[in-house]
């Protein structure tokens, strides 16, 4: 009897990454929900604080209060701390501390930080956590130090906090800002616009933050020698530089063709990065062209790599069906990527992956629509930042009743955790079975 009991108690790694993300999300809400989290001394409505607290978390930037003026520095600093625990993932600064105390870490433990960290394989996961760590903290200390300069000599002392706030902000995706003034709330860094320091150093960090964990390594150990790369790391390093040139180029010559050569090249580069997915703007999305809004979406729903900040379906996934979609065009059997052929299972969970955020995208922004009578395009451009975790927003965030509100947090939620995180958390119990059904075929396209 025991002996079941204690199976039953048991928890998947899925399930354990699922419930660290949610337990810190409440408490996170909880915390902003005190009197000295806000420069009022006023008691924050839960709904507020659960949705502040699962955008920090879920490194997204979607807010309903201007973080500058509505929380202290208090709460500004819980916000900061849900970032950085969002950004790395909870399980990840959870065996951080217990790597830092002296305890041994357990095969099981070993287990969840692998999937965590989306690392290939449970051998050297204690040293690779360690290089996450020591390389997350040094760029956001050089971002921080690169930034101050400019922040303190535009407000002072205070500017000290603002460069630590917004490389942090920056390295983990996330595109919170404390930019607001009382006459210009959810300003993030549009002032900053023809700023090149801060510019490149913002894009910089959300770029080293959204390439993950394991192209950091494979950078540092084989350097500029490409052909040594795990394919995984070429995938995500090509993939994010057409993603980045592409797009740009048609800011440049289309959404912001009116701007001084400076500001339009800091401009175009800056919105072709930040939807993956930082959420940072320094141009009036509301004025940019329909065209540019719907790429915004394209690469919002992209996001950035696997086991990285960043959240979205991944670059990876978006080039595995792109790969498969050309192989298919040549009549080739295997889906092909750099000479090395992609195992069917990748190309059916990646096909699942893109259904999935389809489905909650679309029907998300079918409900809002519904629910708040705003335009349908308005709407999806809200979901495709929630579930991307990006953060970008057309200005209707703030004004969304409580049932909009629980379903963007849903898709925030959804967009940091995984969608097959989710999927194999809830279905851990279901066994493969030894027997198949008849085959038979039929004509899709």
């Amino acid at each position: 009897m025991a002996d079941l009991i204690h199976k039953k108690k048991k928890l998947t790694s899925f399930q354990i990454i699922i419930l660290g993300f949610a337990g810190v999300i409440l408490v996170g809400a909880l915390l902003l929900m005190l009197p000295i989290s806000t420069k009022g001394g006023n008691v924050t409505p839960f709904n507020q604080a659960l949705f502040t607290s699962t955008s920090a978390v879920c490194v997204t930037g979607l807010v309903v209060q201007d973080t500058a003026t509505y929380w202290s520095v208090f709460g500004q600093s819980v916000i900061l701390v849900l970032i950085q625990i969002g950004g790395l993932g909870v399980i990840t600064v959870a065996a951080s501390f217990a790597l830092l105390s002296g305890r041994k870490i357990s095969l099981m433990q070993r287990s969840t930080m692998q999937e965590a960290i989306a690392a290939p394989k449970v051998g050297g996961i204690v040293r690779l956590t360690f290089f996450v760590l020591k390389v997350t903290f040094l760029f956001e200390l050089l971002g921080a130090l690169v930034m101050m300069p400019t922040f303190i000599r535009d407000f002072g002392a205070k500017g000290i906090w603002m460069s630590f706030f917004h490389s942090i902000s920056a390295f983990c995706n996330a595109g919170f800002d404390i930019m607001g003034t009382e006459g210009a709330r959810f300003a993030s860094i549009t002032s900053y616009l023809g700023n090149p320091v801060i510019n490149i150093t913002v894009m910089l960090l959300i770029v080293i933050g959204g390439i993950g964990f394991l192209t950091w390594e494979d950078i540092c150990t084989n350097r500029l020698h490409f052909k040594r790369y795990r394919m995984q790391s070429k995938v995500i390093l090509v993939t994010s530089a057409l993603l980045i040139l592409l797009p740009a180029l048609f800011f440049f010559f289309v959404d912001f063709a009116d701007m001084p050569m400076k500001e339009r090249v800091l401009g175009s580069l800056f919105q072709s990065i930040t939807p993956r997915t930082a959420g940072f703007n320094t141009a009036d999305l509301t004025a940019m062209t329909g065209a540019g809004q719907a790429i915004i979406i394209v690469l919002m729903l992209i996001g950035g790599s696997p086991g990285s900040t960043a959240g979205g379906m991944k670059t990876t996934t978006f080039a595995v069906l792109l790969a498969t979609a050309f192989s298919t065009f040549r009549r080739k059997e295997d889906t092909q990527i750099f000479k090395r052929r992609v195992d069917h299972s990748i190309v059916r969970n990646a096909a699942t992956i893109l259904m999935m955020y389809i489905v909650l995208f679309f029907g998300g922004a079918i409900v809002i629509s519904v629910a708040e009578g705003l335009p349908f395009g308005t709407c999806l451009y809200e979901t495709a930042s929630a579930i991307g975790t990006v953060g970008l927003t057309l200005g209707i965030t703030p004004q969304l009743g409580t049932m909009s509100q629980c379903v963007l947090m849903v898709l925030m939620f959804f967009g940091r955790v995984g969608g097959l995180t989710l999927i194999y958390a809830a279905l851990s119990g279901t066994g493969k079975k030894l027997s198949k059904l008849p085959q038979e075929k039929i004509t899709v396209g």
